[in-house]
């Protein structure tokens, strides 16, 4: 099951992701300005944040298995018909029919897995899932870029297309049925997954956390073929293969969490992801690369923790919700964080833009201490001695229920999975 879904992540993220190393080729052939060529991307991610909540809660209804099944199967008929497009109108629609079909995957697949592994399984699943969705996104924009040259961007998105068309097989063939049916009650879930303290904390890591990220990879480009550094575009577009430490660390996210919980996991990850933006201050290329490997490191980790939290405290008739809202969450970051980045670093340099995002993830640190149980109060604190030893007797026991609300739930590690 854990290659099943992480094919489909690997399906998904590749497609969605792969017109990004093309935007010169489609500018130059279609005469776009940057920003009119950087829509093959836009209109992709958008379409995906605007259908993920109502296919959310039609997964409700019909099942995740068939919402996920169905949503790799048509992104990459779509991702086919890409190639063939006549004109850039066309290929933009196009582009918004796969982002509203990739939609399927990230919006229902941590309940899916919710459902299959209960909530003591779900992350180190998560953490898989997400190492599928990073290596996606990576061999999508790899893949693209390496065979643009030879091949013409159509070319380039037909490769693409037959990766993803093989990952979509082996989906298809390995996802098992969902054990349980959910239940139709789509908006009593909605206001379950709005309500709840602990998952509006992990939304607000999604956006944040997100925001900072593809704010720092979208000026890296400049970053690196500017003065100082001033390496070649081709060289420089192999900062991409930094995911491929995200593919590790979130893959680890479920030792993390069992050995140190989910808050603290997921505050470390946060440090991890500031001190790799940190890194990249100087004006020195072997600093820069060796912070873009440590920040994406700490944010795939951070958003494997913050996933899997999210879908273990989503309530039953939520789960499809909770997911929706997360995705929803982690693409207006990437929308919204993105381009505010983008105009900081283009007015006022890398050290601005780095304050920046080191300050939402500052947001992020103190949402995540925001989950914390309160104290107790006076009143409790001067119980007998003799009531305190109960308590804590029978602490040990309650721990184990109560854990998951402060965060300190221990999860079995992956390779029990």
């Amino acid at each position: 099951m854990t290659l099943a879904v992480a094919a489909a992540g690997i399906s998904s993220f590749a497609l969605l992701y792969a017109p990004q190393p093309l935007l010169p080729q489609l500018s130059a052939e279609f005469h776009l300005d940057p920003g009119g060529a950087s829509l093959a991307v836009g209109v992709g991610t958008g379409a995906l944040a605007l259908a993920v909540l109502p296919i959310a809660a039609l997964s409700e209804v019909v099942g995740r298995r068939a919402v996920i099944v169905t949503s790799v199967l048509t992104s990459v008929l779509l991702g086919l018909l890409l190639p063939l497009a006549p004109s850039y109108p066309v290929l933009l629609v196009l582009r918004a029919v796969q982002g509203v079909a990739i939609a399927g995957f990230p919006g229902v697949a941590a309940a899916y897995l919710v459902e299959k592994l209960g909530k003591t399984g779900v992350a180190a699943a998560v953490g898989a899932m997400i190492a599928g969705n990073t290596i996606g996104g990576m061999t999508g924009r790899l893949a693209g870029g390496f065979t643009a040259e030879g091949l013409g961007w159509r070319g380039a998105l037909a490769v693409v297309a037959v990766i993803a068309l093989g990952c979509a097989v082996v989906t298809v063939l390995a996802l098992p049925t969902s054990s349980k049916q959910p239940k139709a009650n789509v908006f009593g879930g909605l206001g379950a997954a709005l309500t709840s303290r602990i998952l509006l904390v992990q939304y607000a890591i999604a956006l944040l956390a997100m925001g900072s990220f593809v704010a720092l990879y979208n000026a890296a480009g400049f970053r690196l073929t500017g003065a100082p550094i001033n390496l070649p575009p081709a060289i420089a577009s192999l900062v991409f293969l930094a995911y491929a430490m995200g593919a590790v660390s979130s893959s680890t996210a479920g030792r993390l969490v069992a050995k140190f919980g989910r808050r603290r996991s997921l505050v470390g990850a946060l440090l991890v992801t500031i001190a790799g933006g940190l890194l990249t201050l100087p004006d020195s290329l072997p600093l820069v690369a060796a912070g873009f490997v440590v920040l994406t490191g700490g944010f795939f980790a951070a958003h494997a923790v913050a996933n899997g939290w999210a879908a273990a405290e989503a309530p039953e008739h939520g789960r499809g919700q909770v997911s929706g809202l997360y995705t929803l969450s982690y693409y207006l970051g990437s929308s919204i964080g993105g381009t505010l980045g983008s105009v900081v670093y283009g007015h006022a340099g890398w050290p601005w833009l780095i304050a920046l995002t080191t300050s939402w993830l500052g947001l992020a640190l103190y949402a995540t201490a925001a989950t914390k149980s309160p104290p107790p109060t006076g009143s409790s604190a001067g119980t007998s001695r003799s009531s305190s030893r109960m308590a804590r007797a029978t602490s040990r026991s309650a721990s184990v229920s109560g854990s998951r609300r402060d965060g300190s739930a221990t999860l079995p590690p992956a390779s029990t999975l």
